[in-house]
């Protein structure tokens, strides 16, 4: 799995009988990795930072389950593939969770444009969120926001430079007038997306 090359390929996949041979050891990684690239901000909001191999076991997983063969693998490389970071950025996943229904229908209706209001700040420098392709994330009939965002932050070399040299605070920042909150990136998952990311 040529990880360097910061792109998913077909030949990076396994067939399903190899995939099932490793998958134990893989989703325990992933585990692992967890435990470094996910962060809470607030109440409902759950930050998980991607890297390919995130993204690799993303797509060997929607394989395993849809059983789609080669027609499923285009589409799952088109989606997912573009999650990769390509060497001068961060990729995450934003995630509003709520376990109630309605709840959390009820909030998502307060927050529509969330996905405009997500940023990094490194080095006095405050990085704005860019949304995934061109999906849209909040309804326009309703500003009802997804649970679901999938975003870019792009780096400029000094950013790059502020985040690998771990000096100063940075944060993971929503600032939608209906969801205020903020949260720390250790100095551990700074390093860890520095060595996968940039």
């Amino acid at each position: 799995m040529p990880r360097d090359t910061r792109t998913i390929t077909p030949a990076d996949i396994l067939p399903l009988d190899q995939y099932e041979l490793i998958r134990a050891d893989k989703k325990a990684e992933a585990l692992a990795r967890k435990q470094l690239t996910r962060i809470a901000v607030g109440p409902h909001a759950t930050v998980l930072f991607e890297n390919w191999d995130s993204m690799w076991l993303q797509i060997q997983e929607m394989l395993r389950i849809e059983k789609g063969g080669a027609d499923q693998l285009a589409d799952e490389l088109a989606a997912y593939d573009p999650m990769v970071p390509k060497g001068r950025e961060l990729t995450c996943t934003v995630l509003f969770e709520i376990a109630d229904p309605e709840r959390r229908d009820a909030f998502l209706r307060t927050i529509g444009g969330v996905e405009n209001h997500i940023a990094i700040e490194v080095g006095g420098r405050r990085l704005r969120a860019r949304p995934e392709g061109d999906t849209e994330r909040t309804r326009t009939s309703d500003n009802k926001a997804s649970a679901v965002h999938f975003m870019h932050f792009d780096f400029t070399p000094e950013a790059i430079a502020a985040w690998k040299s771990n000096e100063g605070t940075a944060l993971l920042l929503i600032d939608h007038p209906n969801y205020g909150h903020a949260a720390i990136i250790s100095p551990e998952t700074r390093g860890f997306l520095a060595a996968e990311c940039f």
